[in-house]
């Protein structure tokens, strides 16, 4: 492959003499542009995914299904990676941490793949579809519950509500204890956030956790991993555990930000249910943009392009869905033809739970705060700039704090949207004391975010 050059520089409608750059606030502030001008390689493109790291991105909807589809040619297992065999892939790379290999379903091929795949989604079929959805609930009504009686009416829902939501379902359901569920919180949200040193804290809770288990067994997700006639190793539980985190929680936050700028904001058509917000969110932000490392075990060809064997080749999920052949087909397209949860033998296995958080934690959202908003409109929303993912920065929104008197003519810009019905049970949403109440409320229970969710579930 050719020296980089920026993007920028791409002659439109003419292949360019080298790799277009991935990463930076160029490609952060504007990626459909970059995708745009990778089309005109062919199905693929050369691009570098980090500084001095090279990889083969497929953009086009079919040639993602090739890849995805074709486990014989196309494998998993970055061991294989050429560049980082010769020692060309920089040690400080932030490209590693997505790549490089672990023993766990994500990562593996043929029978080492087939058996983990089985124990992970074994395990995630015994999670109870109502559990979930009353889990989700009463995570996104405590999070509420601490910014809605803000006197401000405002409040950050990326950081307040969208991102803590599934760390906290997720902690339930690994069956963390809370002193472990606020390690684990904090480890994954530190490896997001590139904290040095979270790696060892989600790894030595997750141990910790799995040797709990060990001792009392009981009726969750890390349980049925470790029980599973698959015999999993701690440390292959503990992986598992590990993807799961990272593959579900980071992308349903994503998600759950996007459908809910999309469900409030300008261009919203009323009385379209919240379900066709996250459904446009997976076609057209997709959370994953950029992933899904594949190495050929033989020279192959895509397009005009040849690919060697053992180099890196990423799908565009992101390109790939607003691909512009599909543009004429997407009316007759099922609402789940879209490549946000991949496809293949390596597609993610908890992708109808992911669309029921999502859709439940939007709507508990606008069952909460009937009269929500957005303080500025969705297209001026900044998004993070990481070729892996399509999340939003912030998104800042504003309502009518609880307890206080709202005027029949203060309905705000939501007046006619249809209120989502209500499923929630009765759970304690003012029961707890908000973070950002006046001086004299009840001080905050100690320990970190799932120790005082915990206490909140019991009055405290």
């Amino acid at each position: 492959m050719q020296q980089p050059i920026e993007s920028q520089e791409i002659p439109p409608g003419c292949p360019a003499h080298g790799n277009v750059r991935m990463y930076g606030p160029s490609f952060g502030a504007d990626p459909e542009s970059h995708y745009e001008q990778l089309r005109h390689f062919g199905p693929s493109a050369p691009v570098d995914i980090a500084p001095g790291v090279q990889a083969e991105l497929v953009t086009s909807y079919d040639a993602a299904l090739y890849v995805l589809q074709n486990p014989a040619t196309f494998v998993r297992d970055s061991r294989r990676w050429n560049a980082l065999n010769e020692g060309r892939v920089p040690a400080d790379s932030p490209a590693l941490p997505m790549l490089a290999y672990r023993p766990n379903a994500l990562l593996s091929d043929g029978a080492a793949h087939a058996r983990l795949r089985r124990a992970v989604t074994d395990s995630l079929a015994t999670v109870n579809e109502h559990q979930l959805i009353r889990q989700t609930q009463q995570s996104a009504n405590y999070l509420i519950s601490q910014f809605s009686t803000d006197i401000r009416g405002q409040a950050e829902l990326m950081a307040e509500y969208a991102q803590p939501l599934p760390l906290l379902v997720f902690s339930e359901l690994f069956g963390c204890p809370p002193d472990i569920g606020d390690r684990v919180i904090a480890g994954i949200s530190g490896l997001f956030e590139g904290k040095p040193g979270s790696d060892e804290v989600l790894g030595g809770a997750l141990t910790e956790l799995i040797a709990l288990k060990r001792r009392r067994p009981t009726s969750d997700l890390t349980t049925r991993l470790m029980e599973h006639p698959a015999q999993l190793t701690d440390e292959e539980v503990l992986h598992q555990l590990v993807t799961l985190l990272s593959g579900g929680t980071a992308p349903v936050a994503a998600a759950i930000g996007t459908s809910s700028a999309l469900y409030l904001g300008e261009d919203w058509q009323i009385g379209l249910p919240v379900e066709d917000a996250v459904s446009q969110t997976l076609w057209n932000y997709a959370p994953i943009a950029n992933y899904a490392a594949h190495y050929p075990t033989h020279d192959v060809e895509l397009g005009d392009r040849l690919v060697r064997a053992n180099d890196p080749v990423l799908i565009s999920f992101a390109a790939a869905n607003t691909d512009p052949k599909l543009t004429e087909h997407r009316e007759q397209l099922s609402a789940k033809a879209h490549l946000a949860f991949g496809a293949g033998p390596h597609a993610c296995p908890a992708k109808d739970p992911a669309f029921m958080m999502t859709v439940t934690a939007v709507e508990t959202l606008l069952n909460q705060l009937h009269d929500v908003e957005m303080r500025v409109p969705f297209k001026s929303l900044t998004w993070a700039p990481s070729m892996w993912s399509r999340s939003l920065v912030t998104l800042p929104i504003r309502f009518t704090p609880k307890g206080v008197p709202q005027p029949a003519e203060a309905a705000g810009s939501n007046a006619g949207r249809p209120l989502q019905q209500q499923t929630a049970s009765p759970s304690p949403s003012n029961a707890g004391p908000s973070s950002r109440t006046n001086a004299g409320a009840a001080p905050q229970p100690k320990g970190g975010l799932f120790s005082r969710f915990l206490a909140w579930t019991r009055g405290e």
